[in-house]
């Protein structure tokens, strides 16, 4: 509630200053928002199908993909279970409800602020009418409302899959640990892309032309808005909770997740706070930040191509730009077409794959008694990856053969395969440095029992810094092969060449790229969702007590008609949690990677309002070295993910010292009871949501204001920090997940495989551990939204900085940073703890 007060005490003062801001801005120019889109039956595919016809049977695709993965949801809700595990599993689903009620209201309170520029910017200085700028509002709630939606879907499938996996296990074979989970997974990530491409899609076909680039910007705002805000928060509750839990093994050389621990219910809930809540939001944010993105690159590049020679965007006619648009029209459909076909595959293509896969999964691991659990979600990405190769090219040749010179089709085709190809090769890379099975991990091991915590350290930070390099590497090297098609053929090659579809066709590759790196994109939501179901499956086993009940095995023969062994589903949990581990790591850059690469096309879009559709000679030498505000710019965004990253970590530090002391205080291992109260379990999980809150808002808005306040200073200083964020973003992020998942499967390796706990070695994996912690899950993770946040609001920013008059604009600079300066002191000073 301390929380909100600020908020709504803020948001008063800040709509106060943003009025004033908007007071000194003079005339505003055209934007994505005025962005009309072309007819979509004007083009016919596949002899003679319309374009609309077909995106029709996209949206129906979509819904079915949708009845899937709701589908799926009964079958795993309707799987057996042990009460004594449903009622923990639903006890951490209650927790869960509470947060994410929470953190949907303090979502509604920033949306409430954000509406408020959006209606003044749009509404008053660039004199939309009402209706139009209330779609604008209206479809950032829809944003808000699909990010929101999904998280909570993902936390409901995730707490019947964690207690079911765990009874499963009680059978004594491996087979259903891994199924449930990954069923879960794939569930979640066939809805969350359904859902997406229903929504862009019911834009694209029912929303009349002229409305659909506003929708697609306000909707792009808002899922950017709720992803952000449930990643940090999500982010730092989760490792608020984990160190918490963890430390307690130390300081009272109890197991992980003893019952009588009241951290251990917080850190439960944070597995899906942060695991499951932020990836989930997060991909969906992802998905739909990126087509909207080729969206805008496609409509603001192609139409100035048929304007007159020497006649530009700026200086045209209305009779002009009607003319051009016309012109480009066939063009953009057949690209716009082609893009959400291809989204729509993917969702087939992953559903075929897991079909696929689970069926030799099943064949050769049901009746097995071990089994390594990395190999078949390994072989699942290979799958989904080849299949989608084909695709690729199947559907452009049969969709844009005749687009350019007869080459297009496959140079496109080719560009996205490299995207493809990394959403496949990075896991590889990711699962060299945080396996179980990694040398790199065991070589923290050894450093460990050697050199204990400060050498365990110390060798994390080395694979997570060897990580970097390799994965930047395998990054460019896809990027440049990618780029290298694109400008392939493209001089003297007359209408057919890339270069005269797209102005700058290495931006476009790029784009295309990121596009491709979600190639698969329901797969690599359910890797990513398998981790939190397999680490909440061991802790529901413990939690549950039911190894220790005495008529436990009575009942379970009765009801169920098995003898159940509880130290084989032990160990095939704890074994089954490594796998999850690693492949938590391997989403991790890909979305990363998708956020930076998908960047570079948003970027381009504000370059190519700055300068003109790149016409303006003047304005392109100031995105140059030699202009010294680009340079600067390139540096100062450095500055800034250094702080972000400080201050996420500094939220995560203060709360799980004052989750510590709470603990300390309250544990009793002396008593009769054989868990700790929901009490004090639930005052556990007020704490973490308090300083989750904290940290969340006085990050969210210093971005927000160093944002507006660094387009004021000047717009190719602007440029520079938007590209300096995203590259510095992308290798801190790699380096810290990679880092955090050695030291966390280093743990592992010491506690199943080596069966060492409560040793000198176990205590120096749990320290190493508790530093990865919010190095893997709460601040390379929220660099992703944060890097796609701030370039999405940069697009509004820049627009409304370059129309400010220059007597107030230096002015405004200094007062937005001011502003920012004060959360920025925030985050670290007033969340200090207090010393004597």
């Amino acid at each position: 509630m301390e929380v909100c007060r600020i908020v709504k005490r803020f948001l008063t003062q800040a709509s106060a200053a943003a009025l004033m801001l908007l007071l000194s801005v003079s005339t505003a120019a055209a934007s994505e928002a005025d962005l009309v889109l072309p007819d979509m039956g004007s083009v016919s595919f596949l002899g003679g199908v319309s374009g609309r016809t077909l995106l029709m049977v996209g949206l129906v695709i979509s819904f079915v993909g949708v009845a899937f993965g709701l589908v799926t949801f009964v079958k795993l809700r309707n799987l057996p279970v042990h009460r004594s595990m449903r009622d923990i599993s639903e006890l951490i689903y209650e927790t869960c409800k509470t947060y994410l009620i929470t953190q949907g209201k303090f979502i509604l309170l920033l949306e409430l602020f954000i509406g408020a520029v959006m209606v003044i910017y749009f509404g008053w200085l660039k004199g939309m009418p009402t209706d139009r700028v209330a779609t604008i509002v209206a479809f950032s709630l829809i944003g808000i409302a699909g990010s929101y939606g999904v998280a909570w879907f993902g936390i409901r499938i995730n707490t019947y899959a964690n207690s079911r996996a765990a009874f499963a296990s009680l059978r004594g074979k491996p087979f259903p640990v891994y199924a449930i989970p990954l069923q879960a997974g794939i569930s979640i990530g066939t809805l969350l892309i359904s859902v997406e491409l229903a929504i862009m899609l019911s834009i694209l076909l029912f929303v009349p032309r002229d409305y659909a680039g506003p929708c697609f910007i306000g909707f792009a705002i808002g899922e950017s808005l709720g992803a952000a805000a449930l990643r940090i928060a999500g982010g730092i509750f989760t490792k608020i909770a984990d160190i918490g839990a963890d430390l307690m093994k130390i300081v009272f050389n109890i197991d992980e997740d003893d019952a009588r621990n009241p951290g251990v219910i917080a850190d439960c809930t944070g597995d899906n706070a942060g695991d499951s809540v932020g990836p989930t939001a997060d991909g969906f944010e992802t998905y739909g930040v990126t087509g909207v993105a080729l969206i805008v690159f496609i409509m603001l590049a192609i139409t100035p191509l048929y304007l007159p020679s020497g006649v530009t965007m700026k200086t045209a006619t209305e009779a002009q730009r009607a003319a051009a648009q016309a012109a480009a029209a066939p063009d953009q459909v057949k690209l716009l077409v082609w893009i959400f076909v291809m989204r729509v595959l993917m969702v087939i293509t992953s559903v075929v794959a897991y079909a696929i896969n689970e069926r030799v999964a099943k064949a050769k691991y049901e009746q097995a008694d071990v089994m390594d659990f990395e190999k078949p979600l390994t072989s699942l990405v290979w799958l989904t990856s080849i299949i989608s190769v084909a695709m690729t090219y199947i559907a452009s040749v049969l969709l844009i053969r005749d687009l350019g010179d007869g080459t297009l089709w496959w140079k496109l085709a080719t560009i996205i395969t490299c995207g493809t190809l990394a959403g496949a090769i990075i896991p590889e890379l990711v699962k060299i440095f945080t396996s179980t099975n990694s040398s790199h991990v065991k070589e923290v091991v050894a450093c460990s029992r050697e050199g204990g915590a400060s050498l365990n350290i110390l060798s994390g930070l080395t694979a997570g810094n060897f990580s970097a390099f390799w994965m930047g590497l395998v990054i460019a090297g896809l990027m440049g092969i990618a780029y290298f098609v694109a400008i392939s053929g493209a001089v003297g090659n007359g209408v057919g060449s890339l270069e005269h579809l797209m102005i700058a066709p290495a931006v476009f590759a790029f784009g295309l790229v990121a596009f491709g790196f979600l190639g698969m994109g329901p797969v690599t939501i359910a890797v990513d969702s398998y981790g939190p179901v397999a680490d909440n499956a061991q802790s529901v086993f413990e939690l549950s007590t039911i190894a220790s009940q005495p008529n436990a095995r009575r009942e379970v023969n009765d009801e169920f008609g098995f003898d159940p062994d509880f130290e084989r589903g032990k160990h095939f949990l704890e074994e089954n949690d490594g796998a999850g581990n690693t492949f938590k790591a391997t989403a991790k850059p890909v979305l990363i990677g998708t956020a930076v690469v998908g960047a570079t096309t948003l970027i381009f879009s504000i370059i190519m309002l700055l300068t003109d559709g790149m016409s303006d000679k003047v304005a392109m030498f100031n995105l140059s070295l030699l202009y010294p505000p680009f340079l600067l710019g390139l540096i100062t965004g450095g500055a800034v993910i250094y702080w972000f990253t400080g201050a996420s970590t500094q939220a995560v530090v203060t709360g799980a010292y004052r989750a510590v002391e709470f603990i300390k205080a309250n544990i009793r291992l002396d008593s009769a009871a054989k868990s700790a109260s929901i009490e004090d379990s639930k005052r556990v999980v007020a704490i973490c949501t308090k300083y989750a809150q904290r940290g969340m808002f006085n990050i969210f808005l210093a971005v927000f204001f160093i944002t507006l306040a660094f387009a004021c200073l000047n717009e190719y200083f602007f440029i520079g920090y938007l590209i300096s964020i995203a590259i510095f973003g992308l290798y801190q992020a790699i380096f810290m997940a990679n880092a955090g998942g050695a030291w966390d499967n280093a743990k592992k390796i010491v506690e199943v495989n080596l069966r060492e706990k409560g040793t000198p070695l176990h205590a120096a994996t749990v320290v190493g551990d508790t530093v990865g912690d919010p190095f893997k899950d709460t601040s390379s993770v929220a660099l992703n939204p944060i890097i796609k946040f701030t370039t999405l609001f940069g697009l509004l920013a820049v627009e409304l900085a370059i129309e400010i008059d220059p007597t107030w604009r230096l002015l405004w600079a200094a007062v937005l940073f001011v502003v920012a300066l004060v959360f920025v002191w925030r985050s670290f000073y007033a969340m200090r703890i207090a010393t004597k």
